[in-house]
């Protein structure tokens, strides 16, 4: 394993070198050491590794990642896995606004909470939040899930197109175009199966969520709509 403590070295240098690996690299496990705070951590890696993050960071950790395994131990800041690829981000603690915005693919777990528009524009991201989520989480949702273990703010869904919404607790009001759908057999086996991938396994069952989509009455301008718009 690789120890990188930020105390002593740059933000700069260690995105260098992370951004410097080849697809053939042994060097497939990093460990990240007093981060406090800074913005853009382990962001743009495009490498098959594993980076632990020991303790609290900011803006856009993990951004754009792609094929990487990024395990934050603490608290992130607004925008974690933003634009993210593929590979897997895991927050073990809460995470600020727009967790996981205009993800295109990959899972990003939160074991807190995350606030506002968790997953906005999300385009193919999975998400699933062990605790609650803040208002318009999915806001303009494209593609991918988000699943909420917890409760969700106000305007869920709003102006979403073809994500899908996962939700355990309550839900504090619908945004634009956003409605309960039907939970069929394959949407709980396909929910079982994200649970899994976040390390839920067989203790939350999937028949006790509820299901939100779009209504499909956003997709073309219409001026009965306008209200909506």
């Amino acid at each position: 394993m690789r120890t990188v403590d930020l105390s002593q070295t740059s933000l700069r240098e260690l995105n260098a070198a992370l951004h410097r690996l080849r697809a053939d690299t042994n060097e497939t496990h990093w460990r990240v050491l007093n981060p406090r705070g800074q913005h853009a951590i382990a962001a743009g890696i495009d490498a098959s590794i594993t980076v632990e993050i020991d303790g609290h960071v900011g803006y856009y950790c993990a951004g754009m990642n792609k094929a990487a395994t990024i395990v934050l131990n603490g608290n992130a800041g607004q925008g974690v896995a933003e634009n993210m690829m593929s590979g897997m981000v895991h927050v073990k603690g809460d995470a600020s606004q727009a967790a996981g915005a205009t993800g295109c693919g990959g899972l990003l777990v939160v074991d807190g909470n995350a606030s506002a528009r968790c997953g906005i524009s999300m385009r193919g991201i999975d998400i699933v939040v062990k605790g609650s989520v803040g208002h318009l989480s999915a806001f303009m949702g494209q593609a991918g899930n988000l699943v909420v273990l917890g409760d969700a703010g106000e305007a869920l869904g709003d102006s979403i197109y073809e994500a899908r919404l996962f939700v355990r607790g309550n839900v504090k009001s619908l945004g634009a175009d956003c409605i309960e759908k039907q939970l069929d057999e394959q949407h709980k086996a396909e929910l079982a199966q994200l649970l899994a991938a976040a390390g839920i396994n067989g203790s939350v069952d999937p028949g006790a969520f509820r299901l939100y989509g779009s209504a499909r009455q956003l997709y073309h301008f219409h001026v009965d709509n306008i209200g909506s718009y």
